[in-house]
């Protein structure tokens, strides 16, 4: 055995919290880590990322403050999602709401609408309420500031939707404070320099009792986004760069090549599968029936085609019928089936079948969520919709012009 596996062996046979101070480098490696991770960032980081800049598009010097409102934004919206696609949300969010102000007294359908297709909506929800707690705290002309906001890691960690690797980003990247950080790709890099042999969720204290003592408290800043940028260009969790790592001589999982076997993951649960009867409504004015989903859960707040759960052993016609009548108190007779697909979430796979119906009685009330509405085809965008209702928005599209073609109009 070697003595890096005996090492790591060693390390994380501690569980105790009083043992963790044994989880650690000697702090000559702990300065040569902050040291070569530095430099690669100087030359390799992602200095582009525009949330990250000054207003002018430069970088902020050292100890220098940069406005918060855009990297919080930011950090939220990254919570579960990669840069590349939260960017163009991002981008457009600071159009439409470029200040603490404007995000404050928003209309929480405006912010659902720009967060449409991002998934998580929770966190839109979050923001909006934790947008009105700073208000009150800042005042408006005081938000403009930079230097007015919060630079207290509890006082951000105390807003709807802010953990403490959020809150520890948001510090030292707006005000290039020390205050360690712990994503995704940090935990990955950890991981494998400490060959932690315990699973990512066993394993959080021990990697943030590291991340405290590896944090560089003179660059903080910097120090933080080249965790966060070497994580996401080479210490990639399927295909890692390992040659051109700059921590490669420090990895204990590099030494042993072993590095694939890091992050231990968790036992993976069972995904369950449900099918999902859909009912799209339409009236003599090719106006479609839509409800708006109650505020609470992942998809709180957003709009939908009507529809619910399968019963076993029910056919998909009577779940639509059964659903729509149990949501909005109507009757309806279902026709031909529009589309249906398989759509994933965090915790299941749902089947959706989506069929064509027509009111037969009743007048739709929204005994099962906040309203309902008959809303023209062309309007559709101007309501926020979960992506899988985007499909069926698609599918309808298609059904009626191909009907209009098949009537000649």
């Amino acid at each position: 055995m070697s003595s890096f596996k005996r090492i790591s062996l060693f390390i994380f046979s501690l569980v105790k919290d009083s043992q963790l101070k044994q989880v650690a480098f000697s702090e000559e490696k702990l300065v040569a880590i902050r040291r070569t991770l530095l430099d690669w960032f100087q030359v390799n980081g992602r200095h582009w990322i525009p949330w990250k800049l000054k207003a002018n598009g430069t970088p902020a010097a050292s100890g220098e403050s940069i406005d918060p409102y855009p990297i919080w934004i930011a950090e939220v919206m990254l919570q579960q999602t990669q840069l590349k696609t939260v960017l163009p949300y991002w981008e457009k969010w600071m159009k439409t709401f470029p200040t603490l102000l404007d995000l404050a007294n928003a209309h929480e359908q405006d912010l659902l609408l720009i967060w449409q297709g991002l998934g998580y909506y929770s966190r839109v929800r979050r923001l909006h309420q934790a947008s009105k707690i700073l208000l009150d705290l800042l005042g408006a002309k005081q938000s403009l500031n930079p230097k007015e906001w919060p630079r207290d890691l509890d006082i951000w960690m105390t807003l709807p939707g802010i953990g403490r690797s959020t809150a520890g980003s948001i510090i030292s990247s707006a005000f290039d404070l020390p205050s360690p950080i712990l994503d995704g790709n940090v935990k990955r890099i950890f991981a494998r320099l400490l060959a932690n042999k315990t699973s990512i969720s066993t394993g959080e204290k021990i990697y943030w009792y590291f991340s405290e003592q590896l944090l560089d408290s003179k660059y903080p800043r910097n120090f933080n986004q080249a965790l966060m940028d070497l994580g996401a260009t080479l210490c990639k969790a399927k295909k890692p760069s390992c040659e051109l790592c700059p921590l490669k001589k420090q990895c204990i999982a590099y030494s042993m090549k072993e590095q694939l076997l890091f992050p231990v993951k968790d036992q993976p649960k069972k995904r369950m599968l449900e099918n999902i009867g859909i009912g799209v409504v339409l009236n003599d004015l090719n106006e479609v029936l839509i409800d708006q989903r109650l505020n609470q859960g992942l998809l709180g707040g957003m709009w939908e085609f009507p529809g619910g759960k399968q019963k076993i052993g029910e056919d998909i016609k009577m779940t639509i019928i059964r659903e729509l009548k149990e949501e909005l108190a109507i009757e309806v007779k279902v026709g031909k089936e529009l589309i249906a697909f398989e759509h994933s979430y965090s915790h299941k796979n749902l089947h959706f079948v989506v069929h064509i119906c027509e009111l037969v009685v009743g007048d739709p009330k929204p005994l099962a969520s906040q309203q309902v509405r008959w809303v023209a085809i062309e309007d559709l965008s101007k309501y926020p919709f979960p992506s899988a209702n985007g499909r069926m928005i698609f599918a309808l599209k298609q059904y009626l012009n191909q009907d209009k073609c098949l009537n000649g109009s």
